[in-house]
């Protein structure tokens, strides 16, 4: 009966949402223990930061899409009452929200705070939620409101780059696949280097940016996309570049800078492409939500197939964020190890393989050539890669033999 009114007064509900002021966010606490929904909501309302409702029930699944259009900003959800059922709801949000959704609960478990992360989830309070630890998780969550609510275009792809090992060929693979996404689907594409503080991605491109990721991370309080485009240079190809920085600067980048960089970026470009390197501490980032696609760059090698069995294994058991992995430098003969081997190394098969070619590799180094903008066995297999992730037919393989090399 409670789900009834509730699903009966949507309409309403949207209506007071829209209503409360723009510097305060719109939260609604969800959970069927109303002493626990009440903590909560009084832990909020000494943070001033923001409103809540309650939801004194879990809703049916079918019913999160009817909620996510009520469009708050903070969804908490209390885990404890039913933590299964819970963690399906949150995954859902989570996929289909921009929301910040976060989990409350008594428990400290650290493997129940891997599956919330793994669903989604943002933020983990921890019941007696305390004010000064709510407030402090709803100036996160302000960072990453975005900056139009409604009548909004959807949010550009996210295509995140991640090496099993340093030398993996992270920012080869990347910064072609982001030009070859720019050429093929003609769309507004942006190549974000985050491989801080050594990324390169520019000397693949021949361009001598002024401003750099570092300076929108460390300005990320008022980054907008006025902000942004001016820390852009913009490749012949018609790529936009936010460059790793010319010199080491030292610098954290916090969760909140990253998440609000790709929230700009993502509301900019249709498609936002990261090049990581192989760093671990982007993990609990919106880099690794479950909107985003998580390509993993491997090598046929002892080490690089034991870690990727690791991260496949761990990060990615749930099946979100989505993940594809590339076989980087492949071989036929790698190493004498077939593909049945490889498949049960990785735990699964392998979406991509990028040919060894050292020479082309090499020339473009020298050229400062992308070799999306010439043909190669190379370029042919980050092409067909693009385009899949463009929502493009792949290349027919008759037009391969024509003007390839096989």
């Amino acid at each position: 009966m409670l789900q009834t009114a509730w699903s009966n007064n949507l309409d309403t509900m949207f209506q007071d949402t829209d209503a409360i002021g723009a510097n305060v966010l719109s939260v609604v606490v969800i959970g069927p223990d109303e002493r626990r929904r009440d903590a909560v909501a009084g832990a909020l309302a000494g943070s001033s930061c923001g409103v809540a409702r309650q939801l004194p029930f879990y809703p049916e699944l079918d019913q999160v899409p009817r909620m996510i259009e009520l469009n708050h900003d903070v969804v908490i959800v209390d885990l404890d009452s039913n933590p299964e059922y819970a963690l399906e709801i949150v995954e859902n949000l989570c996929a289909g929200s921009q929301a910040t959704v976060m989990v409350v609960s008594a428990s400290t478990d650290s493997e129940l705070m891997i599956r919330c992360m793994r669903a989604g989830a943002r933020e983990f309070l921890t019941m007696p939620v305390t004010q000064s630890s709510m407030a402090e998780a709803m100036v996160r969550a302000s960072v990453r409101r975005p900056t139009v609510k409604s009548n909004k275009k959807a949010d550009g792809r996210l295509c995140v780059f991640w090496g099993a090992k340093g030398g993996a060929g992270v920012t080869t693979i990347a910064t072609n696949f982001a030009i070859s996404s720019a050429t093929e689907a003609e769309q507004k594409v942006l190549l974000i280097d985050l491989d801080l503080p050594l990324g390169d991605a520019v000397l693949n491109l021949g361009l001598s940016p002024q401003y750099s990721t570092a300076d929108a991370l460390q300005n990320f309080a008022r980054l907008d996309a006025t902000l942004l485009s001016r820390l852009l240079v913009k490749h012949s190809s018609g790529l936009s570049v936010l460059a790793a920085p010319g010199k080491i600067v030292p610098m954290q980048s916090s969760t909140e800078a990253i998440d609000r960089l790709i929230q700009v970026a993502r509301q900019e470009f249709e498609c936002v492409v990261v090049d990581t390197g192989s760093r671990f501490d982007l993990l609990g980032t919106s880099l690794f939500q479950p909107s985003a696609m998580v390509y993993l760059v491997s090598q046929v090698g002892i080490s690089e197939l034991r870690n990727s069995n690791r991260l496949v294994s761990e990060m990615f058991s749930a099946g979100r964020p989505k993940l594809e992995i590339i076989l980087n430098r492949f071989s036929g003969s790698s190493l004498g190890v077939d593909e049945e081997h490889i498949t049960r190394a990785l735990t699964r098969k392998a979406e991509w393989r990028v040919p060894e070619d050292i020479a082309t590799a090499r020339k473009m180094q020298a050229t400062a050539t992308p070799l999306a903008l010439s043909d190669s066995a190379i370029s042919r297999s980050i092409k067909q890669m693009a385009r899949a992730a463009c929502g493009l037919a792949a290349e027919p393989e008759k037009k391969k033999r024509i003007i390839g090399l096989f």
